[in-house]
């Protein structure tokens, strides 16, 4: 009976051959289509998504903060014991809410300069309580002095003004006051011109960090956000022309068509320099799927295993010769103070570094940086920056508050958590006009494919299967 429909069978045959050849032609077509779409959406020009999310981001990000409270003040003082330290925290600011300002595109160049104002909003309900907490920290005045002026005359005259203003090693101050400054009774003694405000961050709020300079991605998609020139703090030209640590991008986003085999490099201009992350998983973010990139313990090696670190390293006393890892002399961006970075509690440092400190924990899920990159646009959707801010403190004789230490400390301060997260109602837009569409896409292609590839192989058979009984 089905035999006499053989032209039926052949034409259902064709068909499938058709629809398999459509959905086959249709796979690189479309995945043009998505290159094609992509590559004009994520340039920074008037008009795409990238840059409506580029001049300000629809995430609300957060900076936590840790303070590493002195629990032995004294005993340090007096007898250059090991120190005591709780941290305690979190203490959260909402950043990065403000808009990137004097946008300037240069067509010629395809570039794009801004500023990012800087401002931080308290928010008591994500924090274990008030900005007027009070918390016994090191005296940053005090302990930058040896570094600042080295002179021991210099440092007999300065000696009577912190004996004057009753200032010692370690000091009493709330939250708001380490983070954002106070006015130190020290500084406010010296006679010559000296700006007598003190703090981890100060200044920040009504500043802006740049004039930052990235490509548009107009003529080289590849190139999109990364950072062409910066300048911002005073003496980072000098640093990172030397130390060519300038490069990336600013992280909120990076080129499309991110492959797990890429380093992503991305500049924080709180560390003054460019770090990079790797490949660690993949993951689903809210229905999106994303790569997540994680800052390898190599990134704060020692020069010896990493050499990109050398200029990071200029102190080879306390760096015993530049071989411990986990720590980052960044003093030549912050004016010669001794600031020195490094991940919380110290993670992925050698034992020496952290050895005159005890009450650090560190943790690995706790204390990581990581960003989660949806690969096809290059879009950060999800992150975490995780950094600890520690200041070295050594003997000095004619410096009465630290005449009585016998031994180097590198002292934390604090550390902090920055993080964002794409909103719901953000990740259902970029699901519905980016993913939703690729996968749609996909879909279809696989249908058609499928399908096709079927009725072609059945009404084949039905067709064979005819021939042969019309042979019988």
């Amino acid at each position: 009976m089905g035999c006499e429909r053989s032209h039926g069978l052949i034409a259902g045959a064709v068909i499938g051959a058709v629809l398999a050849v459509f959905g086959g032609v249709l796979m690189p077509v479309g995945d043009m289509l998505i290159e094609k779409t992509i590559k004009k959406e994520v340039v920074l020009e008037e008009g795409t998504t990238a840059f409506k999310n580029w001049v300000k981001t629809g995430t609300e990000v957060y900076r936590q903060f840790w303070i590493f409270h002195v629990l032995n003040p004294e005993a340090v003082i007096m007898n250059s014991t090991n120190i005591k330290v709780k941290q305690v925290g979190p203490y959260t600011y909402r950043v990065r809410y403000l808009a990137k300002e004097n946008i300037t595109h240069d067509f010629e160049n395809n570039t794009v300069s801004f500023v990012q104002p800087n401002g931080a909003i308290f928010e008591p309900e994500l924090s274990v309580g008030s900005e007027d907490d009070n918390f016994t920290v090191l005296n940053l005045a005090v302990a930058s002095v040896p570094h600042l002026y080295p002179n021991a005359f210099v440092q007999v005259l300065l000696n009577s003004l912190i004996k004057k203003s009753k200032s010692s090693m370690f000091q009493r101050r709330s939250v708001k006051e380490i983070l954002w400054g106070y006015k130190d009774p020290f500084l406010t003694l010296v006679p010559y011109p000296i700006d007598p405000t003190v703090g981890v961050f100060y200044p920040y709020n009504n500043t802006v960090d740049g004039v930052y300079q990235v490509f548009s991605g107009k003529d080289d998609v590849s190139k999109v956000a990364i950072i062409d020139t910066y300048k911002g703090k005073k003496n980072l030209d000098y640093w990172t022309s030397y130390c060519d640590m300038v490069n990336g991008t600013d992280a909120a986003s990076f080129p499309p068509f991110v492959e797990k085999t890429r380093v992503l490099q991305f500049f924080s201009s709180d560390i003054c320099r460019s770090i990079y992350a790797v490949f660690g998983d993949e993951l689903n973010l809210k229905g999106i799927s994303v790569y997540r990139f994680i800052l390898p313990p190599k990134a704060f090696a020692s020069p010896v295993e990493n050499a990109d670190n050398h200029c990071f390293c200029t102190d080879r006393e306390i760096s015993n010769n530049c071989t411990y890892s986990g720590m980052l002399d960044i003093s030549k961006c912050k004016k010669g103070r001794p600031v020195i970075i490094s991940l919380p509690h110290f993670l992925h440092a050698s034992p020496e570094v952290s050895a005159t400190i005890e009450g650090l924990n560190p943790n690995v899920e706790e204390h990581s940086t990581y960003l989660d990159v949806e690969p096809i646009t290059g879009f950060t959707l999800q992150f975490a920056k995780r950094l600890q801010v520690n200041i070295l403190v050594k003997p000095a004789k004619k410096i009465e508050a630290l005449k009585r230490l016998t031994k180097n400390y590198i002292v934390p301060i604090l550390w902090l958590n920055e993080t964002g997260t794409i909103g719901d109602e953000k990740a259902k837009m970029f699901r519905k006009q980016v993913t939703g569409k690729i996968n749609l896409l996909g879909l279809v292609e696989m249908v058609l494919l499928s399908v096709g590839v079927v009725m072609f192989v059945a009404f084949m058979i039905a067709y064979c299967a005819c021939r042969s009984t019309k042979a019988k």
